[in-house]
């Protein structure tokens, strides 16, 4: 006990001097990332900068849009979930805010919402776009996978959890919800959201859509940061709480200065501050999360053969692998 909290005031004071360097013992063994959502681009260049900085360690990267990251955590098939809402008996880490953009096409004639004009439209109290201003077309509502960590930080943000209108159209990939807003045309006039980073990149690269603005505040990272946009979501690492040298040590670089500017590349960074207490308010997750580091002890590598998962994992060849429960 007196190490971890020795260890834990050190990486404390380390961080409230500028995010310092990830500077601590080089790890060894086994780790198991799952997610589903569009946090893949960035965890896994951070899975490849932390076996670079740990030639040791092997990292897998599990990712499938229909697989549920938490479930794999709790019962031993994953070591960390990348999600943007907490888990009972789990501990979540915050690395990241992301916001969450609502898009439409880009003729669409609304230009902004408010908040409570969002809820309504994906609530569906809202169904033409001329009630907003618009043309006198039908809104077509798209919605996502209830697995998905953006959709239930959406329907929190918005206060419609479980209320989102049942004409909605659920539709998983990122891809596809942008092919369907550009594709579809009046009468109907599609309306979807995601999150932001993706938006962004979209919207500069020329497709034809565009992101509202929310209680006249532009969607953009530094509204996001500064708080201003009102629709966002932490990105959050859930671990077991029992002590794991390597989830833990995994933990610790994403909050370092150099995880950070990995992360920086597509989300809001935590501010240094938060990276010890941080109050989230994003999503379902709403209470304040204590980053505990513990304190090593000695590690054990976890064999995964390659029967009988559905779910694949990219690897540090590139290649694809099975999984299954982790052995003890």
């Amino acid at each position: 006990m007196i190490a971890r909290l020795a260890l834990a005031l050190g990486l404390s004071l380390l961080f409230s001097w500028g995010m310092a360097p990830f500077v601590l013992a080089e790890f060894a063994g086994n780790l198991i990332i799952a997610g589903n959502g569009p946090e893949l681009t960035t965890i896994e260049p951070l899975a490849r900068a932390f076996e670079k900085a740990n030639p040791r360690a092997y990292l897998d990267v599990v990712w499938d849009g229909n697989s549920r990251p938490v479930e794999m955590v709790k019962s031993g098939q994953a070591h960390i979930a990348v999600t943007g809402t907490a888990a009972q008996d789990l501990a979540a880490t915050p690395i990241a805010w992301d916001g969450i953009g609502i898009l439409v096409h880009l003729s669409n004639l609304t230009k902004e919402l408010t908040k409570q004009q969002a809820a309504d439209i994906f609530s569906g109290k809202i169904t033409l776009w001329s009630e907003l201003g618009g043309l006198d077309t039908k809104i077509l509502v798209i919605d996502r996978p209830r697995n998905q960590n953006v959709r239930e930080a959406f329907e929190s943000q918005l206060g419609i959890t479980g209320k989102i209108t049942n004409s909605a159209k659920v539709i998983g990939p990122d891809e596809q919800v942008i092919k369907t807003v550009v594709g579809t045309l009046p009468p109907l006039a599609a309306v979807a959201y995601l999150s932001l980073s993706q938006g962004l990149s979209v919207v500069a690269s020329g497709v034809a859509v565009k992101l509202l603005s929310i209680d006249k505040v532009e969607p953009e990272g530094p509204t996001v940061k500064d708080g201003r946009y009102p629709l966002k979501r932490p990105v959050l690492l859930l671990s077991k709480k029992e002590p794991h040298p390597l989830a833990d040590a995994f933990i610790q670089f994403a909050l370092s200065q150099a995880g950070q500017q990995l992360m920086a590349d597509t989300y809001v960074p935590i501010n240094e501050k938060e990276s010890d207490v941080v109050a989230l308010q994003g999503g379902t997750y709403a209470d304040t999360a204590i980053i505990v580091v513990h304190a090593p002890r000695p590690h054990r590598i976890h064999h995964v053969s390659p029967p009988p998962r559905l779910c694949g994992g990219t690897r540090r060849d590139g290649r694809w692998r099975r999984l299954h429960p982790l052995r003890n």
